[in-house]
């Protein structure tokens, strides 16, 4: 088996990302950083991120494990007093692989029918870059609303915890495969309306948003933030592809919400 180690960049994250080499390769598996069957992310859900989309057009073949080296993850979910107990567990253990659903964001423009593909692990965002965002909002096909406010913001489920749950949607079990719509602060009056509610879209069910004015967009795909200039429309939906974990024991979700957000 063939494995890569991506860390946080601190000391304590550089300290443990070493050990963590040496270990494995002592176990003789091979260290591979362009194609590794499995990447140890060393540091948080956010350093996970960063190797989930370095290593985007290989998660049919990698699986992901995480190591946090500060609050609790809900993509790492071993700590560092750990390592040991890991590095057995990767060199002889077979482990089972979990898979979450992503979230597929195709970008349309006005001219010469390019398109950009993105693949979200939590959510992406969107925001006009001139004041008020007014968007026409499908929904398989047909025209749901006219949204006016912020922003909208659509997540995956294992991404139901990040900026989704701050707006208000719905924590979802990574289990299911569907995609959010969230608002962000959405203009409601005698003139303007929109459903005020998240919506829970189901696989096959795509969400088509259509710009009403000719402005620029700031999307955000997870960590990165995009500026899109002449958009025809944006397109999202639960993405073919899926990214896989590696579990060598039980992870359930429910705990990681209550150990993150109730627990004292």
């Amino acid at each position: 088996m063939k494995f890569a180690v991506t860390s946080k960049g601190d000391a304590k994250s550089n300290a443990l990302m070493h050990k963590m080499r040496t270990y494995l390769q002592d176990f003789n598996l091979g260290y591979d950083e362009d194609q590794p069957d499995i990447v140890v992310s060393i540091g948080g859900d956010g350093t996970l991120l960063y190797a989930f989309h370095r290593y985007k057009n290989r998660l049919d073949k990698t699986a992901f494990v995480g190591v946090h080296t500060g609050h609790l993850g809900f993509y790492a979910d071993w700590t560092p007093e750990e390592i040991e107990k890991l590095v057995i567990a990767l060199a002889k253990t077979p482990f089972q692989v979990v898979e979450y659903p992503l979230l597929e964001v195709i970008v349309r423009y006005q001219h010469g029918g390019r398109e950009s593909r993105f693949l979200a692990l939590n959510e992406s965002t969107v925001k006009s870059v001139e004041g008020t965002l007014v968007m026409d909002v499908e929904i398989s096909g047909q025209h749901f609303e006219t949204f006016r406010g912020d922003g909208l913001c659509l997540s995956t489920p294992s991404g139901s915890t990040a900026y989704n749950k701050a707006l208000g949607g719905a924590i979802i079990h990574p289990s299911f495969d569907a995609i959010q719509l969230a608002e962000m602060a959405s203009i409601n009056n005698r003139v303007f309306r929109t459903v005020g509610s998240p919506l829970l879209l189901p696989a096959h069910h795509t969400c088509m948003l259509r710009p009403v004015n000719n402005v620029n967009f700031q999307i955000t795909i997870d960590h990165l933030s995009l500026l899109h200039e002449d958009v025809k429309l944006m397109q999202f939906r639960v993405a073919d592809e899926k990214i896989r974990f590696a579990r060598f024991r039980r992870f359930p979700f429910w705990k990681r919400v209550h150990d993150s957000f109730i627990a004292e």
